[in-house]
Formats: C-alpha cells, structure tokens, sequence
C-alpha cells in the first residue's frame, strides 16, 4: 500500500499482522526465555544487521511456566517495515510525509465494550497477577521485568483532555508496578494535577496494536491534547477507542489493543525504578518512581504482548522517524530548499541530517539552527542533494572533503538538551551544540564529482547479479 491509497486496516490485532508478513517474521516456536534470552536475539540479530519482528510462541516465564500469552519484539526495529505498517512505500520519504500528516486531525469514533476486541477476556480482583504476562528482563543490571512497550494514558482532571505515551514500567509483584512517566513528559503533569486534587491518577497503559497506531501515537503534540485525533491523521483513519473498565468513561483505550491494564497511582505512593536501558545504550540511574495500583487486564483472546528492545533500532526508528518529520516542519520553515531530514539510529537522537537542492546564502545556516534549537539534537549536517543521507559513507565522504571547521561550523552553547546525554557532567542542565554545513562551495575552483559511465555501470550491476545469483560471491570480503 502506497501512502496515496488511503486507509489502513488496523482492526484486525497485532498477531493478524503478524501473520500477514509471512517469512519477514523470525517465529521462535520453541520455548525462549523472558529473562535475558528475548532481548539477546536482538542483539544478536543486530550485529549481523538484520531487523525482523521476533514472535516468540512459548516464552518461558522467570518460574518456569509457559507463559499464556505470546511474545512479539523487534517490531519496529526496520524503517521499511515500519513506514510500510503505516502505508509508506519509500522509508526515505517518510521525514516530509510525517510533517505533512502530523497536523491533520480525524476523530476517533467509540465503540461499546462489547464490540471491543480488547474486552474478550476480563480479570479483577484476585484475578489479576501481572506475573503472567511476558515482560522481559533485558539486560545485566535490570531488577526484574519490565513492560517496555505500554502506552500509558492518563487525563487532564480539569479538561479531562488525555494524553498518550509509551513509558515504561517494572512490575513489582502481582498487582503493583512502578510507572515512570518523564518528569517533564505530559503524563507526569496530568498525575501531578491529580495528586494536587489529592486524588490518585487514573491510568491505562495498553500494550500491543497493529505497528501503524503504536507508531502514529507517539507523533508530537503540545499540551494538552489528545493523541487519538492526531494518530487518527497519520494513518487515515478513526482509532477506534471503548470506555476502560474502571473510570466511568473518563479514560477511552483502544479497543483493538491485545492488552489493557488499568490502575491508580496514588498521590505519595513512589518506590524505586531501574537502572533501566535508555535509547542512548546506556544504563540509566535508578530513580523514584510513581507505584501504579493494577485494578484490571482485559485482553484478546491469544493476545501478544508487544516488547520494545531499549536502546536497540527496535526503540530507536518509530521516535526518529516522528522526530524527523518535526525537525523537517522546523528547517522548512526558514529554507524552502531543504528537500530531506533523517536521524540515523546510530546517532541515538543526537544527531540530524539534512539536505538541500540549491540553497541560497545563509540559508543553511538559518536551517542548521532551527533544528538545533530542539532538545534532542546536539549535532546537525547539512548536505547537497547529490549525498545519499541514508549512505552512512557517503555522508562521511561529504563531511571529509566539502567541509572546513574554521567556515563551515556553527557552534551554540547553553541550549536545552537531553538530561540523559552521558556526556553531560553532573548538574549539568544545557549542551553546547553544532551546526557543520558540508554542502559544496560554490566557485570556479570547485572540481566536478567524479562519476562512472553509466551504461558501463548497468552492465556491471547485471554481472554481479549473475555471478551472485550463482553463489560465487559468498566468499567475498564485506568490508
């Protein structure tokens, strides 16, 4: 499905998804465990630089048992996968794509309870045991297993305008976890509304959904307002969302979720949370965390639970992608020759490319400084149109030969930054930033791109397809 032919069907769940990539899905029908093993195929997978989804059938849970819901990790680990979920055909596109959707605005629509896929199976009370579900332990160091993909919904208690977003939480026994929501995310505000009320905050974290709402959900919004109109405008449709079982209609959660749990943070109630695996690859600091107080899951039938490999590309696309459509909306602004934004996964969310066609004076400059003026981006390259941003030895090759330090760097200090950069010494609260405009100068002197012919060059390509297809380069060096 191209961008251009209209609306996704997201109705079906998660596993129908799933089942609908055919071999681009790593099925692990053997029993794997929750507890380290889930996360190391990552890793694995990562080094040999392969991204499919892993949808583990029989994750063995920490005690030993079968656990009775499947596993799904690694689902957003590609740009092609995900920007294909979203009805995207070319993953390149996707930074001018986003910023042309992200302000559109379609309703959700509300569907009862019992049309809702999400409300199959209910448990309350002492049904409840969130040891049942396959939340992994990642990582040496993590102090037990954690809910990494849950979208934590909370409201506005004035308003009653909510807010989504994915954050994580270590499950602490049968009907306890702690939640943490960002001290300066819009959940963390919409709690601290309540507990200044001095009632506890109403919160549902829903887990698992077609990769298309899951990513669409996460675009970025001002405060306060909700995410379902504008994950509705990204992939061009209603979500279809039902009342939660709990709050008397004051919370809607997706009804074609897998998974909802809905709970109470209590004003007071805090305990300690990690270290935990942030997108920079690094462990992060335990913290004090609010406890969330679980009144229910409700869950499909066969439902999977969806797993988000921290500081993995699995953590890192769906974010960048968001994040370039918005750096793209900001360098826009000042330089309508700007043509494309990427933020590579190897650069975490400190680092933001850009290309122009033709840029005039000074407007590289301007764009540079646009984008890093946002909190996350710490370095910016500006590029011409012939650099593949996407050719991370191209974009090196630029940087070597069209850029001088003393004329084509932009440097700004004491600008807002991510408390979580590990290069920041303690205390520190801003970040000196760079702009490297590695666009060519344009005069007399400057030499032409060296190119090959490019019929030689087609009939090169067919060779090499031959003589691979006939296995004869299996032996070659990679690199």
């Amino acid at each position: 499905m191209s961008a251009a032919d209209g609306a996704i069907d997201i109705s079906g769940g998660l596993a129908a998804w799933l089942e609908s990539l055919g071999g681009k899905v790593l099925r692990v029908d053997e029993p794997l465990a929750v507890e380290y093993e889930a996360t190391a195929l990552q890793h694995a997978l990562d080094v040999l630089g392969r991204y499919p989804p892993i949808w583990v059938r029989q994750p063995r849970l920490a005690d030993g048992r079968m656990s009775r819901f499947g596993l799904v990790t690694n689902l957003t680990a590609s740009r092609e996968q995900v920007c294909s979920a979203l009805g995207l055909d070319d993953h390149r596109r996707a930074a001018a794509w986003w910023a042309g959707r992200q302000e559109r605005r379609i309703e959700p629509v509300t569907v009862p309870a019992t049309d809702a896929p999400v409300r199959e199976t209910i448990l309350q009370r002492d049904e409840v045991d969130l040891r049942l579900l396959p939340a992994t332990v990642q990582h040496r160091d993590n102090p037990g297993p954690y809910l990494t993909a849950a979208h934590a919904t909370t409201c506005d208690p004035e308003t009653g305008i909510d807010n989504s977003a994915i954050q994580r939480c270590w499950i602490k026994d049968a009907r306890r976890m702690s939640w943490f929501p960002y001290p300066n995310s819009h959940n963390a505000r919409n709690m601290r509304a309540w507990h200044e009320r001095g009632e506890p905050c109403p919160v549902a974290f829903w887990i698992g959904h077609h990769p298309a709402v899951s990513v669409a959900a996460q675009v970025k919004l001002g405060y306060p307002e909700s995410h379902w109109p504008a994950a509705g405008g990204l992939i061009g449709e209603p979500v279809r969302l039902t009342p939660s079982l709990n709050f008397d209609g004051r919370l809607l959660v997706p009804a074609d979720a897998e998974i909802v749990i809905e709970g109470l943070a209590r004003p007071g109630a805090m305990a300690p949370d990690g270290p935990f695996a942030e997108y920079t690859g690094f462990l992060g600091p335990v913290v004090d965390a609010p406890v969330c107080e679980v009144l229910s899951i409700t869950h499909r039938e066969g439902a999977v639970l969806h797993d988000c490999g921290s500081g993995l590309a699995d953590n890192l696309i769906p974010d960048n992608i968001a994040m370039e459509g918005k750096l793209f909306s900001l360098a826009r602004a000042v330089s309508p020759r700007l043509i494309n934004v990427h933020a590579p996964a190897e650069g975490r969310r400190f680092l933001a490319l850009l290309q122009f066609d033709g840029a005039l004076a000074g407007e590289v400059r301007d764009a540079l400084a646009a984008v890093l003026a946002w909190r996350r981006v710490k370095t910016a390259v500006a590029l011409d149109s012939d650099i593949d941003l996407f050719d991370a030895q191209q974009v090196s090759w630029a940087l070597a030969t069209r850029f001088q330090w003393d004329r084509d760097l932009i440097r700004v200090d004491d600008l807002s930054t991510s408390l979580l950069d590990p290069s920041l010494e303690p205390g520190r609260k801003t970040a000196s930033k760079a702009g490297l405009d590695a666009t060519l100068p344009r005069h007399p002197s400057t030499p032409p791109v060296a190119h090959p012919d490019p019929e030689a060059l087609e009939k090169a390509a067919a060779l090499l397809k031959e003589l691979t297809g006939m296995g004869l380069a299996d032996g070659w060096p990679v690199k």
